[in-house]
């Protein structure tokens, strides 16, 4: 059986960071800025775009500076990088809600973005996020470095941030949902578990048995599992 190609994102560049716009035929109810892992891109997420745009809501997925088609190189402004795209999403989506859904780094940059926004989301999903010792870790032993980097900036940049103080400042405006695999080698289930005992209502906490670092991000089921919290957090 034969099936037509979904239709493609709208492409564009804003101050150097490379993205794909996904938007539904109707009126956005909620919008969707998908943050990548360490190494990754854009594409690698478009699955998930493209189960918000078949449900109604916008999605906006970036590169990361120093990833993909992304100008310059991962730095201390990563978290501002998350706001600016958050308000290109706002400006394609109208007055719906906005939510942020990143894995592993992604969710490390989601949480700090959602926690630093003068206009909070309504959700941020956290997939295997990871924290600030193990990006640390990762940049110095050059496990994490494939994509350019300021290493010094960055790890002065990590060295002052603490992803748990920012979850502490979520809810009750922004629900926080933390997926993370049991059986996750790369980050601990653990910090999951931190960071949901840190938050605030409404928050919602999903450790799967086993699976791998990875495993959960193209998941359809925890995929479609995600789009619902985000649809009820954007209703309120």
């Amino acid at each position: 059986m034969k099936h037509a190609p979904p239709a493609a994102p709208a492409l564009g560049t804003r101050d150097g960071l490379s993205y794909a716009l996904f938007m539904p035929d109707e009126e956005p109810d909620a919008g969707v800025l998908v943050l990548h892992g360490a190494g990754s891109s854009k594409e690698s997420h478009f699955d998930f775009a493209r189960g918000c745009r078949d449900d109604g809501m916008a999605a906006l997925v970036y590169d990361a500076r120093g990833h993909g088609r992304s100008s310059g190189a991962f730095g201390p402004g990563a978290i501002e990088d998350v706001l600016a795209m958050v308000a290109l999403l706002s400006e394609r989506s109208g007055s719906a809600p906005v939510a942020l859904r990143g894995s592993s780094m992604g969710g490390w940059q989601a949480i700090h973005a959602a926690a630093r926004a003068a206009d909070p989301p309504c959700a941020v999903v956290a997939v295997c996020p990871a924290p600030e010792e193990r990006l640390l870790w990762g940049i110095r032993t050059g496990e994490l470095l494939r994509f350019r980097c300021d290493v010094r900036a960055t790890e002065a940049m990590l060295s002052e941030t603490d992803i748990y103080a920012a979850a502490s400042l979520l809810g009750p405006a922004t629900a926080l949902f933390l997926l993370h695999a049991r059986g996750d080698e790369s980050i601990p289930y653990t910090v999951s578990e931190e960071l949901h005992a840190r938050a605030s209502e409404p928050k919602r906490l999903l450790v799967l048995p086993g699976g791998h670092h990875r495993s959960l991000q193209h998941d359809l089921e925890l995929q479609a599992e995600s789009r619902r919290f985000i649809r009820a957090a954007a209703r309120g």
